[in-house]
């Protein structure tokens, strides 16, 4: 895949998940667009191999799914996902990248990525994250939820002078979710790191109703996140572990 920019749209990609890459490993590249070709329901319609090129594809008719590698040989990814989600809102973006640690992680998100997934991932399984996320989920890999998730509880961990705690009336507790036993039954599975597929076979039910149940409980629960959905449901008491 030498070129700059691949355009593979014909006239029926309206139906299709269209998918940019901004992507610099040619063997990723060509491993991705490989599972993509294969696909009956996407099509790969540009890739750009570094920031610049990334950022000048901007001026491109808006793809559906927007997939992001941080580390560009000249610059930044995250230049690329900020400019992105400015010019193109609904446009859903998500980091694939090796990078795992927490400020690549953070700044992403802010910048405007709904999903983050490392490369360990399968060509194949990437492709069933991509859905994932243009179904209105946030697919991120299990070890930057965790980091997520410590940073949200590090958080709650400031101190706070006795003096200032007893002067204050004592929080309320934010109104528990209503959620069915289905939604908590995929809620848990998802807590314990389970995919939507893996979900799916240990319901007996399809992959498209579990990412269902899964925009009901982000709903319910106000989030965008798997991180956050787990984070909202600790912290309403929804989960026993």
């Amino acid at each position: 895949m030498k070129e700059a920019f691949l355009n593979t749209q014909t006239d029926n990609t309206h139906s299709l998940i269209r998918i940019m890459l901004v992507e610099d490993d040619v063997n990723f590249q060509n491993a991705l667009s490989e599972a993509i070709k294969v696909a009956p329901d996407m099509v790969l319609t540009q890739v750009a191999p570094t920031r610049a090129q990334g950022l000048q594809a901007l001026e491109l008719p808006q793809p559906d799914v927007l997939l992001v590698d941080l580390g560009l040989p000249d610059g930044s990814g995250i230049d690329v996902i900020r400019a992105a989600h400015a010019r193109w809102p609904g446009c859903a973006i998500m980091v694939s990248t090796a990078f795992g640690d927490e400020a690549h992680v953070m700044r992403s998100i802010e910048s405007g990525a709904s999903g983050y997934l490392l490369k360990d991932s399968s060509p194949h399984r990437m492709v069933d994250e991509i859905r994932s996320l243009h179904a209105g989920g946030s697919p991120i890999s299990p070890l930057i939820a965790r980091q997520v998730l410590m940073r949200f509880r590090g958080s709650d961990k400031e101190v706070v002078p006795v003096a200032a705690a007893s002067a204050e009336p004592p929080v309320e507790r934010p109104a528990r979710a209503a959620l069915s036993e289905r939604e908590r039954e995929v809620l848990e599975f998802i807590t314990k790191g389970f995919k939507a597929e893996e979900i799916a076979r240990l319901m007996q039910v399809s992959r498209y109703t579990v990412l269902s149940f899964v925009r009901r409980i982000y709903a319910k629960l106000e989030v965008n996140s798997k991180a956050e959905a787990i984070y909202e449901a600790r912290a309403q008491g929804l989960l026993d572990f």
